[in-house]
């Protein structure tokens, strides 16, 4: 049968993802939430008994949830299984086969899989030293076939975020404009609020991370009233298991113990981010994100991540052209900070 598959498809790498581990591991390597869901989660899954209906397809009621959350009206917000369906809708949305994609490598590896899904050309900016994005160079590189521009701000994995106005200079381009929020509650800068003012402006968010449904794959995204209507259209009617809606109705009831747990998380960021200076062969990054990125210097990033598997402790390795010798470590709790730092410096060689 491989004559009928698409030949673009027949020679695409696929995802790479992480993979599940051994309960007792540290996972540091996702970027999940250490500290899982809101208490009230689990008693709000174990309590429901319409699990053989079928969901909401529309979605009425945690998109009105959304909009008290967000501030924004529940027209403009659309729920996915992860924002990972949405940047797949949104390209359904725009690309035909050979139409182009800007993004700003190094970012989160879903934007070109996606688009080789769909058929389309991933052009790469590449990011600055810094890992900023000089977006008046940036324009040189929108075509008459640029569809769609992806900007993950904080930015995974290197963790910055593009300022505002940056932003703002992008959305003068024309072609629509992906900004992924998925740390949002990290890094509290956002341009959700601008989103009824830019038809080309679609922003992604994520429960994943700040309320620790990873698991369960809940995501959304906020667009304009016309782009909403067509995503709204294009969506598998029942995208969004009745699990998973319970689950964020739930997170969203109890924002406040959950947005405690997150400045936790960033107060054991920057504890983290001290510890990793300190040390002679590591070079951290500011990070508005739950995770750090690190350049190994003097030694290779793929025996150190090794080292530390065999520990129990796993972190994100890589190993491309512009993050040779990287490792990206999501915050954990207090003590998995000490077991991984204690690790560190039983490296052999150091």
């Amino acid at each position: 049968m491989e004559e009928f598959i698409r030949p673009e498809l027949r020679k695409m790498e696929g995802y790479s993802p992480i993979f599940p581990s051994s309960p007792e591991a540290i996972r540091l390597d996702g970027n999940e939430n250490p500290y899982g869901p809101s208490p009230g989660v689990r008693e709000a899954l174990s309590k429901f008994d319409l699990y053989h209906i079928y969901p909401d397809p529309e979605q009425v009621e945690l998109r009105e949830a959304l909009s008290a959350y967000t501030g924004i009206p529940a027209q403009h917000i659309v729920v996915g299984s992860g924002s990972d369906e949405l940047i797949d809708l949104t390209l359904r949305l725009f690309i035909l086969p050979g139409d182009e994609v800007l993004s700003f490598s190094p970012t989160f590896g879903m934007y070109s899989f996606s688009t080789a899904v769909c058929g389309g050309k991933l052009v790469k900016f590449p990011r600055a030293s810094d890992f900023s994005i000089d977006v008046l160079e940036a324009a040189r590189y929108v075509s008459p076939r640029t569809r769609v521009i992806f900007l993950a701000s904080p930015n995974n994995p290197t963790g910055n975020i593009t300022p505002p106005p940056d932003i703002l200079s992008l959305l003068s381009l024309g072609p629509v404009v992906v900004v992924d929020e998925a740390y949002y509650e990290f890094s509290g800068t956002t341009v959700a609020h601008l989103v009824p003012q830019y038809d080309n402006l679609v922003v992604l968010r994520t429960f994943s991370k700040w309320a620790g449904l990873a698991g369960l794959r809940v995501g959304y995204g906020i667009f304009s009233l016309n782009l909403a209507t067509y995503v709204m259209r294009i969506k598998p009617p029942y995208n969004l298991n009745v699990a998973a809606q319970v689950a964020a109705l739930r997170s969203l009831a109890e924002v406040d113990i959950l947005k405690q747990r997150v400045e936790m998380l960033k107060e054991e960021k920057e504890r983290l981010f001290d510890k990793l200076s300190a040390l002679d062969f590591l070079l951290p990054f500011p990070s508005c994100a739950n995770f750090i990125l690190c350049q190994v210097q003097g030694y290779r990033a793929r025996e150190l991540q090794k080292h530390l598997a065999q520990r129990g402790i796993l972190v994100r390795y890589f190993d491309t052209p512009e993050l040779k010798d990287y490792l990206r470590i999501s915050v954990g709790l207090p003590e998995h900070t000490d077991l991984l730092l204690r690790a560190i410096k039983d490296l052999p060689g150091r």
